[in-house]
């Protein structure tokens, strides 16, 4: 009877193992083939676009890339999408690391309360602020420079942030805190030193997430910005249509250009990422 039944088992093994194959080969064909569309318009010339959609790149030439850069100045609009975003990211990441150690370790009167409030933040959305933000950012000359275009969207994914990191520093044993303070440890020492760096692949998830955040963001730069010299990226974009035609192989080229930044951040911080889930998961 086992002699039948090992056979089977084997089998069913097989065919579970290559249906998860087929089912992650096809979910990454979904995943991939939007950027694939993008780069291979962008390196198709205009000839090949005007008979139709093109899967595969007839012709390739990078000129589109070079064009792109002319008819709009995405270098400006790089750099100015640069410097906002890891302005954001750090903010958030220095305020939400030291909210989240104070409500993880220290001891003050009405500490769940505030953690309460600042999860309460995070219901609050982005369009029942941005008419009072806009006025203060006004009413402060903010308006057209990096500060406007940094403080508040820095202040948006703080909420989370301090969930996150509160999360993980509280899988830290409560001893090791105790015994760096015996040894004359500060609170920013024992931080620095032993929380944070046990604690980088959470870091590393909201530092990701705040910067995916930031470089995408639309509304709110093109409601605080006038000059073309602080546009952003997502804004400029926009300069690569024209009202009565559209080169996409520029527009596309456009879009390839502001992906690469951050699939660059996504795969160098994939080690630490999936150190994060796998640690998520094994905790929860």
């Amino acid at each position: 009877m086992s002699d039948r039944v090992f056979p089977t088992v084997c089998r069913r093994i097989r065919v579970a193992t290559l249906g998860r194959y087929f089912l992650l080969v096809l979910c990454t064909i979904v995943i991939v083939f939007p950027f694939w569309y993008a780069l291979s318009t962008a390196l198709s010339p205009t000839e090949a676009l005007n008979r139709g959609p093109r899967y595969w790149p007839a012709d390739p030439t990078f000129s589109a890339f070079a064009d792109a850069f002319n008819a709009a100045p995405l270098g400006r609009f790089l750099l100015n999408t640069v410097v906002v975003s890891f302005g954001i990211v750090a903010g958030q990441m220095i305020a939400a690391v030291l909210a989240a150690y104070a409500f993880a370790f220290l001891s003050f009167p009405a500490k769940r309360l505030f953690f309460v409030l600042f999860l309460a933040t995070m219901m609050i959305p982005a369009e029942a602020t941005i008419i009072p933000n806009y006025l203060t950012m006004r009413s402060w000359g903010w308006l057209d420079s990096y500060a406007g275009l940094v403080v508040v969207p820095l202040t948006s994914g703080i909420g989370f942030g301090t969930f996150l990191m509160r999360q993980f520093f509280l899988q830290l044993p409560l001893e090791l805190y105790e015994a760096a303070r015996v040894d004359g440890a500060s609170s920013l020492r024992f931080l620095l030193r032993i929380a944070l760096p046990l604690s980088r692949s959470g870091a590393a998830i909201f530092a990701v997430y705040a910067f995916l955040n930031a470089w995408n963001q639309y509304l709110w730069p093109l409601l605080v910005t006038s000059s073309e010299s602080m546009r952003t990226v997502q804004i400029g974009l926009a300069m690569l249509q024209w009202a009565d035609t559209t080169w996409w192989n520029l527009l596309m080229a456009g879009v390839v250009v502001i992906l690469l930044p951050t699939l660059a951040v996504l795969f160098l911080s994939q080690k630490q990422l999936a150190k994060g889930v796998i640690a998520g998961a094994i905790r929860g």
